[in-house]
């Protein structure tokens, strides 16, 4: 293969004008260009967006019709399967960009080839003479256009396999051969290997854009089957073509990353490019800080599972490489600036959404400062306990349980043991690793969760949107188009029979956005079908879910749909309630509170929402009194529907949670609020009636949730209330004035008794001290006292374990009791013992691991419990037993 130097010919350009090129060039080819689409997909396989084609997979898998069969998009991506790559390499990320062009039955190779062509060597200015063409083996077709369009060597065109030029959708389904364009970056970018070539791992060779054709279906047997309609499904990432045009070395060294890179530079005192280990820092935070403000901008907030658990581990990543470099202090939000000024045109949602990612990532960065000191604890006792023991070398699990609970990178462990003398076990931590990776493997892999065909999206893609009336009415007929029962499409179903049926239009709204599904019956003479829910198992398509009590219906019988008006007018006023308690939060606690989920049910409302500390009395009272004053105003609550474009114009809220098309619909509450919303209101403020605030709770990292009825329900809550506090006054022979002073009272009361009684039971213990230390069980050079006490608390325990340190130095005391239902054991060592190798910690975790508990502390003090009460007698032979193994070992 010829060499060729580095190309100077070709024009920088920004990637943001890369971007508009490639949209606007296939918009001018008839395609619809979408806004990128949400990170978390509306997909059971997939915990995010990893491509372009992800929001049009049913689509390509024949699960519903496309509105248009031309689409191009600049899509949002997180991909965290190499995530430890990140930083090390010129071209990992977790979040990028991919610039996509599709058709769905149009367009196929003869035109997709040719335009990616003009694209690449036209418009952007891309050398043809460094341009190859991967295909799959025994594409003949993509050959031929290659030559014969193109007029591509054939020295440039290399047919390579199915690991490499070939796509499927799943095991069966949709595939198709793939080509792929590459670029010559040059010999300065080649690993310098005699076979440096096509297909090197190094970066000369670069692949820019992966052309798909979807024109077989895969059946289990692994038949290819000729589809009718062909698909194409393209994907180019703009941080690498990016890096191409801006002549750089790799992604980082571009104007999406660059910025963002020398600021953190800037902070941590450094200069990139003079230190490797410097460098992949300031990437690592680069990329991961980008990812983590667009998830929270897409909704996702740090969560122990799923997509908040990723974000939280990329927030902690980019602290504790910060930490690498010398970087104490909070400064994620320093960097922010940076972002949004590089990304938030086109991706408006960084502006929108800026206090609450400032917010999120502020509160996350400071609980993660205070988890690496626990870690740093931690650490400092087992160097400590391998000083006692004479080891030089921190075993690689503790290492690899340092990375995993308290986020250590393995970098930081070596730096703070080898400032104490220690090496780290990396074999043993590269081994725990592989484990690891294993584990996530086998738990991501989708083979039972491919989207699959079912009668639903056969149903949804035949008769499309149900009309939805229940707007306007709780009462209209329909006429039967389908009846599911057992998951098959049925004729008809006769009484008793459990079904789901689909009109052709109903007044029952569906479960979505947060409000729970209408209840009703569907009638029509002498048949009644018992509505138990609503759903849109596919698709617009809406289905009743329900019993057939009597009768028999059949399909294209037209049915009378009757809603429970009772229960819907109480959803009605919650869901405009929640509207008045959303707007009331921002209005009192501040313009960074965002909805982040919502429940809307006849009897009760809930409402998420991030704000960074629990609601003081107060605040609740004010909320509740800018709520009522609106429910007093007695205002219109009006609804239209407009473009998504032209409300997000106006200012108009959207939610988290909701994926919205291009038409929405506003409700506004004239003079106070307006947000979209697709569910069913009062049409007026005053029907809400009384909002009452039951409950303020935290449920995750920021996020509060607020529980609160309204209407009948808060009357009936009210009531309830009354009742209590009449029979409260009662019992306690007091007026309601006097209600919480008398309880005071008698709290103080109890706690006198509850304290005098403690003490008596400790001289008791005390008492003993004297016997227990002439008990104790001689191990070496240590004394083993352990003792069961019954009921006692943990710091009676304490007061126990002192006393008998004081008077034997080499003691270690375990002791065991039951509170509250519990076995609770403490275990201490005085000095002498800890010199002498003991370790309270890890006696009492292994004690209480072995009754079915947990523990665990430092050497001198250690404290763990167990549920199984019955096995608090087991305790002071194994702690003999352990403590033999402990120290004799």
């Amino acid at each position: 293969m010829c060499s060729v130097s580095s190309d100077k010919s070709i024009q920088w350009r920004s990637a943001g004008e890369l971007r508009e090129m490639f949209l606007s060039f296939f918009e001018g080819l008839g395609s619809k260009r979408y806004q990128s689409f949400p990170l978390v997909p509306d997909d059971p396989t997939l915990l995010f967006t990893v491509a372009g084609m992800v929001p049009f997979k049913p689509y390509f898998l024949g699960l519903r019709t496309p509105e248009v069969t031309r689409a191009t998009t600049a899509q949002k991506c997180i991909r965290t399967n190499d995530i430890e790559n990140v930083g090390r390499t010129a071209r990992h990320h977790t979040f990028f960009e991919m610039l996509g062009n599709f058709s769905f039955g149009d367009y196929f190779k003869k035109e997709v080839i040719p335009w990616a062509w003009k694209f690449l060597t036209e418009n952007v200015g891309l050398d043809p003479d460094r341009l190859y063409a991967t295909i799959y083996l025994d594409d003949d077709e993509a050959h031929d256009m290659w030559r014969t369009l193109v007029g591509l060597p054939e020295d440039k065109i290399y047919r390579l396999g199915e690991d490499d030029n070939f796509w499927a959708a799943g095991p069966t389904g949709p595939c198709g051969p793939c080509s792929e364009i590459i670029y010559d970056q040059g010999p300065e970018f080649s690993c310098g290997s005699p076979d440096c070539g096509l297909g090197c791992s190094c970066d000369r060779y670069l692949e820019i854009w992966n052309l798909v054709f979807m024109q077989y279906s895969r059946d289990e047997t692994a038949k290819l089957t000729p589809l009718p309609k062909k698909n194409i499904d393209t994907g180019m990432g703009l941080e690498r073509l990016s890096s191409v045009v801006q002549g750089v070395k790799g992604d980082f060294e571009t104007d999406l990353f660059r910025p963002i890179i020398d600021k953190a530079s800037e902070i941590a005192g450094i200069k990139y490019g003079e230190n490797p280990a410097g460098d992949m820092a300031v990437r690592v935070i680069s990329d991961h800080l980008r990812a983590s403000a667009f998830m929270i901008a897409d909704g996702i907030l740090p969560s122990n599972e799923g997509p908040g658990y990723v974000l939280r581990r990329l927030i902690r990543r980019s602290v504790r490489y910060g930490r690498l470099v010398g970087v104490e202090r909070p400064f994620l939000l320093d960097l922010l600036p940076v972002v949004n000024e590089i990304m938030s045109d086109p991706y408006a949602e960084l502006i929108e959404g800026r206090q609450t990612i400032e917010q999120v990532i502020s509160m996350e960065e400071e609980r993660f400062g205070r988890t690496l000191s626990q870690g740093i604890d931690l650490l400092e006792n087992e160097l400590a306990g391998l000083r006692t023991s004479g080891s030089a070398e921190l075993p690689g699990e503790v290492a690899f349980m340092l990375h995993d609970t308290y986020g250590f990178p393995l970098e930081l462990t070596e730096e703070i043991s080898s400032e104490s003398g220690f090496t780290v076990g990396r074999d043993e931590f590269e081994s725990c690793m592989e484990r690891q990776r294993n584990r996530a493997r086998a738990s991501s892999k989708q083979s039972a969760a491919v989207m699959e065909k079912n009668v639903f999206t056969e149903l949804a893609d035949r008769l499309g949107a149900t009309r939805f009336d229940g707007y306007d009415t709780t009462r209209g007929e329909g006429t039967v188009e389908a009846i599911i029962k057992d998951g098959l499409e049925v004729d008809s179903i006769s009484k008793g029979d459990t079904a789901r049926i689909i009109l052709s239009r109903t007044p029952f709204y569906a479960e979505r956005g947060g409000q729970v599904a209408d209840e009703g019956e569907l009638r029509a003479g002498g048949a009644r079908f018992e509505v138990r829910g609503v759903s849109r198992p596919s698709g617009e398509t809406v289905a009743h879910d329900g019993v057939l009590t009597e009768g028999e219906i059949r399909v294209g019988r037209t049915l009378t749909a009757s809603v429970d008006e009772d229960r819907r007018d109480a959803i009605r006023k919650h869901h405009t309630a929640t509207h008045l308690l959303h707007e009331a939060l921002c209005r009192v606690l501040g313009s960074h509170v965002r909805q982040a989920g919502s429940m809307v049910a006849p009897t009760f409302l809930r409402f998420d929402f991030n704000h960074f500390a629990p609601l003081s009395p107060e605040e609740i009272a004010e909320v509740e009194r800018v709520v009522y004053s609106e429910v007093l105003a007695a205002r219109q609550v009006l609804t239209h529907v407009t473009g998504y474009a032209e409300a997000r114009k106006m200012g108009v809220k959207a939610l988290f949670e909701e994926k919205y098309g291009d038409i929405v619909r506003v409700l506004e509450i004239p003079g106070f609020s307006r947000e979209l919303c697709g569910g069913t209101h009062v049409s007026n403020t005053g029907e809400v009636g009384l909002v009452k605030i039951v409950r303020d709770e935290g449920i995750g990292s920021g996020i509060r949730r607020i529980s609160a009825v309204a209407g009948h329900a808060a009357l009936n809550m009210f009531q309830g209330m009354g009742r209590t506090l009449r029979q409260m006054t009662d019992v306690m022979s007091c007026d309601a004035d006097s209600l919480v002073q008398r309880a005071e009272d008698l709290l103080g009361e109890l706690k006198t008794l509850e304290r005098k009684n403690q003490e008596t039971a400790l001289r008791g213990i005390l008492g003993n001290v004297d016997r227990q230390v002439k008990n104790a069980v001689k191990i070496g050079n240590l004394s083993l006292v352990t003792d069961v006490l019954g009921e006692a608390s943990r710091d009676m325990l304490r007061q126990l374990g002192d006393r008998v340190k004081s008077a034997d130095k080499n003691a270690v005391i375990l002791l065991g009791a039951l509170e509250n239902g519990q076995v609770i054991l403490t275990c201490m060592a005085s000095d002498e013992a800890v010199k002498n190798g003991a370790h309270a910690g890890n006696l009492v975790r292994d004690v209480a691991g072995a009754i079915g508990g947990s523990g665990g502390g430092r050497p001198a003090i250690g404290q763990g419990g167990s549920k199984d009460t019955g096995r608090l007698k087991e305790v002071p032979p194994l702690a003999e037993k352990m403590l033999r193994s402990q120290v004799e070992g």
